[in-house]
């Protein structure tokens, strides 16, 4: 890779592929299905902290745990990379089961209360359960595992499974409750058994997402994985076009681009003779004027609801060249 693109080009490219599986995730329950969840923090953070306690060593383990010792078995268990990442989507798919039951009880504003609530909980428990996960020290000295090879295999395999369930009939019957429940669950669809699987899929890969991200940094500690970071990924989506799998993909593709470009806003500055401090956070704002904007001026994002299609690219071909369309409804 050195051949074509330095360490820090590398890096930008494994964030854009893991932001890219995150949100194509999030989409599905928020987008797709219509429900918002605001507790994908929760489920990356079981997913990172599974991986990367799976791939440490023994050795690793005992100097990252000084305070308390970490629980046996987990202090001697150490397991290749694909299978602890493996690990860490099926953590987070597993606890999806367990909180789906109570989660899909309530909907609309009591479902946001009720999942941004798991997330927080998730987040206390990391910082006070020190003997599993080591509380605010976190876990140091990771195994960079994470490569353009996995972080991209992963983004890949996510849009296709994604694209390929909302293309079927039981994405259709998601599509559905996202426009009437009331109306899908008239005509015989089971609304809990399809939210529910939409919500343990979109656990699954946001546990291999949370590990891929553990093993890019290196470091992780609860306090990375507060509610700003599901607030980063409703900003894509919302941006990007709810329900638009090809919206999730070009928005988490800009805003991590984005997002690291704005750190010089950050930084001191010298204008006209005139040193400017750095403002921590400066970024953050003008993201969120970016999602201002976008509700303001264009409320279903910037794709909507439309997908990417090699007949849409033809027509547009055709527009742009002043061919007569000859549009038969591709």
């Amino acid at each position: 890779m050195s051949h074509w693109a330095n360490e820090y080009q590398v890096r930008l490219l494994n964030n854009v592929a893991i932001f890219i599986t995150l949100a194509v995730a999030y989409n599905l329950i928020n987008g797709v299905c219509g429900q918002l969840h605001l507790g994908p923090n929760a489920f990356i953070t079981l997913g990172a902290y599974t991986a990367a306690l799976l791939t440490m060593t023994p050795a690793e383990k005992t100097l990252n745990f000084l305070v308390i010792p970490l629980y046996w078995p987990l202090s001697q268990m150490t397991l290749p990379f694909p299978l602890a990442l493996l690990a860490g989507g099926l953590v987070a798919a597993i606890f999806g089961l367990i909180t789906g039951f109570p989660v899909f009880r309530v909907r609309g504003d009591y479902l946001a209360i009720v999942t941004l609530g798991f997330g927080e909980v998730v987040r206390a428990l990391a910082n006070n359960l020190q003997g599993l996960t080591n509380g605010p020290l976190g876990l140091k000295g990771l195994y960079p595992y994470t490569n353009l090879w996995w972080a991209w295999g992963v983004a890949v395999a996510a849009v296709a499974v994604v694209v390929a369930l909302v293309n079927s009939s039981y994405g259709r019957a998601m599509q559905a409750i996202r426009e009437d429940e009331t109306a899908a669950k008239a005509s015989g669809i089971n609304t809990f058994r399809h939210l529910l699987g939409a919500y343990i899929l979109s656990a699954f890969f946001f546990g291999v997402g949370g590990g891929l991200l553990a093993h890019l940094i290196t470091t992780i500690s609860p306090s990375l994985f507060s509610f700003f970071f599901t607030f980063n990924l409703l900003i894509i989506i919302v941006v990007g076009g709810l329900g638009s799998t090809t919206g999730a993909i070009l928005a988490a593709t800009f805003f991590t681009l984005a997002g690291e470009w704005l750190r010089v806003v950050e930084e001191p500055a010298t204008i006209l003779g005139h040193t400017i401090p750095g403002i921590p956070g400066m970024r953050m704002v003008i993201l969120s004027l970016a999602l201002l904007l976008v509700i303001i001026f264009r409320r279903r994002g910037l794709l909507g609801r439309y997908e990417f299609s090699w007949a849409g690219v033809s027509r547009l071909l055709r527009r742009a060249s002043g061919s007569p369309a000859s549009d038969s409804g591709a």
